[in-house]
């Protein structure tokens, strides 16, 4: 059946924070459901900086593009397998400052080759510092 899940390694999801990536940046998975995920970036010195001392946008752009995998892969299709970012938009909206920075990604629509996501950076202080919108590559398996 097209619409039943497609089971992914739970070990992947547990070793998820240990991706050396993700340790460098400081991102831990804090919340996954099926179509949904949260990530956060714990605030340190040695956290890339922008102006003012802000996250790097670079490093907000990485979080809205990382924050993507787990939201599509809680629901994968049967049959449908991950094939990576085709498409990637990211507006900032004010300087991202505080302790920690999340990104909250949800799968909007799930189609055969392609998942549409938005994705909400948050600082802190639950200001909204930027929006972005992944489109995610799925091909048959």
């Amino acid at each position: 059946m097209a619409d039943r899940p497609t089971p992914i390694d739970p070990g992947f999801f547990e070793g998820f924070d240990d991706i050396p990536f993700h340790r460098y940046l400081g991102l831990a998975l804090v919340e996954r459901r099926d179509g949904f995920a949260r990530l956060r970036l714990t605030v340190n010195e040695t956290t890339p900086t922008g102006i003012g001392g802000s996250v790097n946008g670079g490093v907000i752009a990485t979080m809205i593009d990382m924050a993507t995998i787990p939201a599509v892969f809680t629901g994968l299709r049967e049959g449908s397998v991950p094939a990576g970012t085709a498409d990637l938009q990211v507006t900032y909206l004010r300087q991202a400052h505080g302790r920690w920075v999340d990104a909250e990604a949800t799968v909007i629509k799930r189609g055969r080759q392609l998942c549409t996501v938005e994705v909400s950076v948050i600082n802190d202080q639950g200001e909204l510092c930027a929006r972005g919108r992944v489109l995610y590559a799925l091909r048959a398996g």
